[in-house]
């Protein structure tokens, strides 16, 4: 966890540092190409395995969702305070339960309604509709954390019959031209100066859903969250270094709020179980 908390923290300085001076798909096609290169030997290691999918229309379409969110995520990350955006960001277990009841027939239980309801209650104190100045860019991190949720769904599909390493692998391959593709319109040619932030992104894109994954591995859900939750006051506290960034307490509340609820459902199920 403590590898999550780095990874997560690292590539949204990153995110933000490339933002200046490039455009959001320039840095995802960065970050796929950084994230293939490292995989490639893994890859032959493994003699291509991670190169033979089942699902081949299944990854397409869940890579076309996840660069999407990512999109929507490096968009955010580059003008709204760090703290803020990762509060929003941890709706995304919200949209993963409602999009489980619809696409997987999951059941609604009243753990699960808690925590939709808790999560709406979260982002309207965060966003505070009506008392607060509105920036447009949080239907970017609302929108990447729907996004993220899609993704979740289709890979417990997907997982089914493909490795991780397979799921991990089509997500550079697809998701490489999709950034290239619309970048070479507006391409800036990039320096050594952003070679160190490349890796960053890249490196980081693997470590943080690889130590998570390990973490849930190893450890209860109950555990872990709370430790996934200290992300928060740690990008609050490098936005205020780096950025000279203001914490704003409704960013706390809020973020509280939708912790505790999906917590509470976490916590309820691991229970059941």
């Amino acid at each position: 966890m403590s590898g999550t908390l780095a990874s997560f923290s690292s590539m949204a300085v990153a995110a933000r540092e490339l933002s200046a001076d490039m455009s959001t798909f320039e840095i995802l096609f960065f970050r796929s190409l950084v994230g293939l290169l490292l995989l490639l030997p893994i890859v032959a290691r493994n003699r291509g395995a991670g190169m033979r999918s089942h699902r081949i229309g299944l990854q397409v379409g869940r890579n076309c969702v996840h660069f999407a969110a990512q999109y929507g995520w490096v968009a955010a990350i580059a003008v709204l305070p760090l703290a803020e955006a990762f509060a929003l960001e941890f709706t995304m277990p919200v949209w993963a339960t409602l999009l489980a009841v619809i696409a997987l027939s999951e059941r609604m239980t009243t753990p699960r309604y808690i925590a939709v309801i808790g999560g709406f209650i979260g982002v309207l104190v965060i966003v505070r509709p009506g008392f607060a100045a509105f920036n447009p860019a949080i239907f970017y991190m609302l929108g990447a954390a729907v996004g993220f949720a899609s993704s979740v769904i289709i890979t417990k599909v997907l997982i089914r019959k493909d490795s991780p390493l397979t799921i991990i692998f089509y997500m550079s391959v697809v998701q490489m031209p999709l950034g290239l593709v619309p970048a070479v319109f507006d391409w800036t040619p990039p320096t050594l100066a952003h070679v160190p932030w490349f890796l960053i992104v890249g490196l980081g894109g693997l470590t943080a859903h690889f130590t998570l994954a390990r973490a849930l591995n190893l450890a209860d859900a109950t555990i872990v969250l709370p430790i996934d939750f200290l992300r928060l006051p740690l990008i609050a506290l490098i936005g205020a270094a780096v950025y000279d960034e203001t914490l704003v307490i409704w960013v706390i509340i809020g973020a509280a709020i939708i912790f505790g609820a999906n917590y509470y459902m976490v916590w309820q199920e691991s229970r059941r179980q």
